[in-house]
């Protein structure tokens, strides 16, 4: 870690980070072309820009994990050359990525040990995880081992190990993408107490109203460069829209369709979680008809990781009849069967479940699609480049061609294409985990409005997110999911955040009594009138 001292103005404290000229270049792409950039101490910085506009290697630049081509980096007025993360670390940078750096074999505990002084214990560090879970509410097992998270509960752990180094510089990519809204209000908190220590923040996020209410300087990009710099609070996010992809991403056409029959019905369903660290699904009933989208709310790690297996057929352990597809019971067959019948499914985990990261995207296809594999067995390239170009085009898709291999591109487009392959397969039923995380708001709009044609032609659509505002935009009927169980279905119109945030807690069972009760007081007093 080279440095060489840079002096401030007399009086004044230099900025926490700057950034002159950084160029960063690959085979196929210039991935940040002359980016400048300052943050303050105690500045939460916003940076903006729609997926592929260069955030992430920006931000892999900061920290370490990839080396500039050209231009410079000070930290706290001294010209720098981070080489790697460790030394990242010891300026006092620290980093959450979109995609986790964790082990899965190894605890939580050992994962954030791996970062630390090892001058700490294990024991001592496995004290502190639990004590900053539940100053944060970031309620986590320091024993567990990574491999029986969720997505959500893995992103807890590396906000947690980012905090228990005491950063100089947090850089927060997409933190709040799986937190429920009370949880991302108190990390709010938690990131302006930060600020207000000294701590400088510079955060990435496609949610516009976030950026709006945490971040005093936000800095646009499109297409590697720099476009502008604004103070969020002075815009809305009409006009946050434009700074970053030039337009106001078109509004939702939501129509009243009278649903159909039921393509999925789901009853009875329980299962013994199938390892320690799970969750007992518990009589979850529900159904999804035809024409319409059926949303599920909940924080991760509530039993949506197993409702999603037993519903794929990853895990065929239920009785036939706990799930239904088409009209017949499908709870013992697995994914390839229930393909047969209409059903096609996007995980939350994008690389190695979604995707193979190393085969090329049409290659990747043939993971779900069967249309480009002749009679013989023989694959016919023609037709899955083709196809693969065709969900490019039509998703936007930011990619070398239809054989750049799937870890090539950055989070949000890999996301466009795998739910672009699936929309494209023309289901009879679609289930979608995070639909749009980590996907910026022209593109989150695309592939809500897909979901809502698809629907519109008659398709049934289950939707699993932790982002309420998704859900509200999307579905025709809410559910909620909280300790493996399911609460009862609420109308989109009838639904609140306030609602929707207290269920996710499970604390649904008071008020639909309640609710119940009230219905029979209006009844009561209804026929003693009519008496």
């Amino acid at each position: 870690m080279n440095s060489t001292a840079h002096p401030a103005a007399p009086g004044q404290a230099p900025p926490r980070l700057r950034l002159a000229g950084i160029t960063k270049r690959y085979p196929a792409v210039v991935a940040n072309n002359g980016v400048s950039l300052t943050v303050q101490p105690g500045e939460i910085h916003a940076v903006l820009g729609e997926n592929g506009a260069g955030k992430s290697t920006l931000m892999k630049i900061i920290y370490g994990a990839t080396r500039p081509d050209e231009g410079s980096v000070q930290f706290d007025g001294q010209a720098v050359s981070i080489r790697n993360p460790q030394e990242a670390r010891q300026l006092g940078i620290a980093m959450v990525f979109q995609h986790f750096s964790l082990f899965d074999t190894l605890t939580v505990a050992e994962n954030v040990w791996l970062g630390l002084d090892k001058s700490i214990s294990l024991a001592e560090v496995t004290r502190r995880i639990t004590a900053k879970a539940a100053e944060y509410g970031l309620d986590i097992d320091p024993l567990r081992p990574v491999h029986t998270l969720s997505v959500g509960e893995m992103q807890r752990v590396e906000i947690i190990r980012a905090l228990l180094a005491n950063p100089r510089l947090l850089i927060l990519d997409e933190p709040t993408s799986v937190l429920t809204p009370q949880a991302v209000e108190k990390l709010f908190v938690v990131l302006r107490q930060l600020a207000a220590e000294g701590c400088s923040i510079l955060y990435i996020s496609h949610k516009l109203h976030e950026i709006r209410a945490l971040c005093s300087a936000c800095t646009v990009m499109r297409a590697g460069q720099v476009t502008g710099v604004c103070d969020p609070r002075a815009e809305s996010n009409a006009s946050l829209s434009r700074l970053m992809i030039g337009a106001e991403p078109a509004a939702l056409e939501h129509r009243a369709v009278p649903p159909g029959e039921a393509v999925l019905r789901v009853q009875g369903l329980s299962l013994a979680r199938a390892d320690q660290f799970g969750v007992d699904l518990v009589d979850v009933q529900f159904e999804v008809r035809a024409g319409e989208v059926v949303g599920i709310a909940g924080v991760s790690g509530n039993g949506q990781k197993e409702l999603l297996c037993a519903l794929s057929g990853e895990d065929p352990r239920a009785q036939p009849a706990m799930v239904q597809v088409a009209g017949q019971n499908v709870g013992h067959r697995g994914p390839r069967q229930r393909r047969a019948l209409g059903l096609h499914f996007v995980p939350e985990e994008r690389l190695g479940r979604g995707a193979v990261p190393s085969m090329g995207l049409a290659h990747n296809l043939l993971l779900t699609r069967s249309d480009a594999v002749g009679a013989l067995g023989w694959i016919r390239m023609r037709v899955l480049q083709a196809q693969a170009r065709g969900i490019i085009e039509r998703f936007g898709v930011k990619a070398g061609g239809p054989d750049a291999p799937a870890q090539s591109l950055s989070g949000g487009n890999l996301q466009k294409f795998i739910v672009g392959r699936e929309i494209s397969a023309r289901p009879r039923l679609l289930i979608v985990a995070q639909p749009t995380w980590g996907v910026d708001v022209g593109a989150a709009q695309q592939i809500r409005s897909e979901i809502l044609q698809l629907r519109d032609a008659g398709c049934a659509v289950l939707v699993l997110s932790e982002e309420l505002e998704e859900l509200f935009d999307m579905s025709d009927r809410l559910y909620v999911m909280a300790k493996g169980q399911l609460s009862p279905s609420v109308a989109r119109q009838d639904a609140t955040v306030e609602r929707i945030g207290e269920w996710m807690s499970g604390l649904w069972h008071a008020q639909v009594q309640a609710h119940l009760a009230q219905g029979a007081a209006r009844e009561g007093e209804v026929a003693h009138a009519q008496a």
